[in-house]
């Protein structure tokens, strides 16, 4: 059995994580039981919610435990196996971590999944067809719920997410408006991923600012919004929003290193009878297969085109989680790792 690095969490943050939080550890693999499989891992998944599970508080799931590896989702290739629905060589995705080896135990339920990489290629499935775009179905589908022609934004529109629920809202015949940060990931958003409009959250510091470019680029108001960051984003949004419009929280990541992220007019929710709704995507396996199949299809079809940032080797994950952190990812952030 291959030796196998493997990135652990060594301490939690005080404030903002650092590369110190983290350690680089070598150790034995296992060798396999009966119904087990060894996983070489090809790439893995930087997600903003790691953040939040490095923390001891209460969350929406449980802490990342100390010294033990990094959890997190992964893309490889199945080395051996002792189960009978794997074989060596097969694409597969599961949750192994920041590792380059995983030994999993392949009848528990979600362990690991084999993927068709003939027409999707296999990092996509960590990102577009994967967890992130399963949310930002579930939050466009089951709580947006949208109809053709309403007006739609989604904050960190470049990311893995808010690219996803750009193509999915179009698909509907949504109008469809992202906020994100820096000049070429609006030109990415607009070009590359046709969006109607986004909006470069740098250059409007302040919630007046912010909204007023809100209004400009919708001006019939906003139906549905997906939010990925909060803050004054969120803030903006709510001024902007029409009566019973839908708002899916997914992540607050302007609040993950610990600071408080008061709503500037959170009285907006009543007037407007508005719906706000958090999620995790998790929660709900049941919307998987439809959802993975839709957006395996917008990939296929070329009507979804998702950019990745690459960084290379197990030791550059935590400073790529950091940049992630700091919106210096373009696009869905992975490691590869072969």
């Amino acid at each position: 059995m291959p030796r196998n690095q493997q990135i652990l969490l060594d301490s939690r943050p005080q404030g903002e994580a650092s590369a110190g939080n983290f350690k680089l550890v070598e150790a034995d693999t296992p060798p396999l039981a009966d119904g087990q499989v060894l996983v070489r891992h090809h790439y893995l998944s930087l997600d903003p919610y790691m953040r939040g599970r490095m923390n001891a508080g209460k969350s929406y799931a449980k802490p990342q435990p100390l010294g033990e590896v990094m959890q997190g989702g992964t893309a490889g290739e199945v080395v051996e196996s002792r189960h009978p629905r794997f074989a060596a060589g097969d694409p597969v995705v599961g949750f192994g971590g920041w590792q380059q080896y995983s030994v999993v135990d392949a009848d528990q339920p979600g362990a690991l999944r084999k993927v068709d990489t003939a027409q999707v290629p296999l990092s996509y499935y960590l990102g577009a067809v994967g967890m992130p775009g399963v949310t930002a179905w579930y939050g466009l589908v089951k709580i947006i719920a949208p109809k053709a022609g309403d007006t739609l934004t989604v904050s960190a529109a470049s990311g893995a997410v808010g690219s996803a629920f750009g193509a999915l809202a179009r698909a509907r015949g949504c109008r469809v408006v992202g906020i994100a940060g820096g000049p070429d990931k609006c030109a990415y958003v607009r070009d590359a991923l046709g969006f109607d409009d986004c909006i470069d959250y740098r250059r409007h510091p302040d919630l007046a600012s912010l909204s007023a470019a809100l209004q400009a680029a919708c001006p019939d108001g906003i139906d549905g919004h997906f939010e990925n960051v909060g803050g004054l984003v969120l803030d903006a949004v709510l001024q902007r929003a029409n009566p019973y419009a839908r708002v899916a929280l997914c992540g607050m990541i302007a609040g993950y290193d610990g600071a408080p992220l008061p709503l500037a007019n959170p009285a907006l929710i009543l007037v407007n009878r508005m719906k706000v709704e958090g999620f995790i995507v998790t929660e709900h396996p049941e919307v998987w297969p439809e959802a993975l199949a839709e957006l395996g299809s917008l990939v296929a079809g070329g009507r979804l085109r998702p950019r990745e940032s690459i960084a290379q080797g197990l030791a550059a994950a935590p400073e790529a989680f950091l940049g992630l952190l700091k919106g210096r990812n373009f696009g869905k952030q992975l490691v590869r790792l072969i």
